[in-house]
């Protein structure tokens, strides 16, 4: 990889953010956290570009920087067999959403238009006036996740994983001193093994062992994720191939790159 290539971060730079500058720095790429949300003018350029961020992020500085951003399809998860999930999931619009009437665990597919949690029915979510009523939302049964694990997926595998929670509160240990380490790589092969074409070369899924039995929390885009404690060097290679030129996309991840608006300033 060049060392003309540039990583640009979000301006509010978390954790993750910090140990990605330090591992693309070691490599020789011009990484910096970006004082707004537009692209510092000394840093345009003709060189390879890659960013990291949220979709807010994605969306105002993808076009300018030539950017290609991939993330799974939105009805991935509702796609996936019972087996995997140990729950009913659909993606539906806002509209029918509101009107459950039953509780369930809501949540946008990526982007956080409203906070992702535990309704007890439709009708406390954005109303028409705050959100279109075909805003896809995901509506899932409600499953409590005994440990939670992020996987940083490249080319179908995990290249670098993490524990992240334990019964529902942040609690974050490497893979290895996790004592259901081994049950995850392995729960997760079998995850990546039935789905692995329906996800980009480069992304986030998320897994946990439920009282049913393992199952897939989410996906998220490499881009936007939290490293916990994976390996930021190998994460770095999942974000720098999930969020590159446009020019290098292979031909079987462009049905999964993000619709990034022009954006007009």
């Amino acid at each position: 990889m060049t060392t003309d290539r540039l990583l640009l971060l979000a301006p509010r730079i978390n954790e993750t953010g910090l140990q990605l500058l330090t591992a693309a720095r070691r490599r020789g790429l011009r990484a910096h956290t970006a004082r707004s949300w537009q692209v510092p003018e000394e840093l345009r350029g003709p060189g390879p570009a890659h960013l990291y961020g949220g979709p807010l992020f994605a969306d105002a500085v993808g076009q300018d920087l030539g950017v290609a951003t991939l993330e799974a399809p939105v009805d991935w998860l509702a796609a996936l067999p019972r087996e995997l999930t140990h729950r009913h999931v659909e993606c539906t619009t806002l509209a029918e959403a509101r009107r459950l009437r039953r509780p369930a665990f809501l949540k946008p597919p990526v982007d956080k238009l409203f906070p992702a949690r535990v309704y007890p029915d439709g009708s406390g979510l954005p109303g028409p006036d705050a959100l279109d009523d075909d805003t896809l939302v995901l509506v899932s049964d409600i499953v409590a996740f005994r440990r939670e694990y992020r996987l940083f997926v490249l080319d179908g595998a995990v290249h670098t994983a993490s524990r992240y929670a334990v019964d529902g509160a942040l609690d974050v240990a490497p893979l290895g001193e996790d004592p259901d380490g081994r049950e995850a790589l392995a729960f997760a092969a079998d995850v990546l093994s039935a789905c692995a074409e329906g996800l980009p070369s480069a992304t986030v899924v998320d897994i946990g062992p439920t009282a049913a039995g393992w199952a897939v929390v989410e996906a998220n885009p490499a881009w936007a994720s939290g490293g916990y404690a994976c390996d930021p060097d190998r994460v770095l290679d999942v974000v720098l191939r999930a969020a590159g030129p446009a020019t290098e996309v292979a031909a079987a991840d462009r049905p999964y790159c993000r619709e990034l608006p022009a954006v007009v300033r």
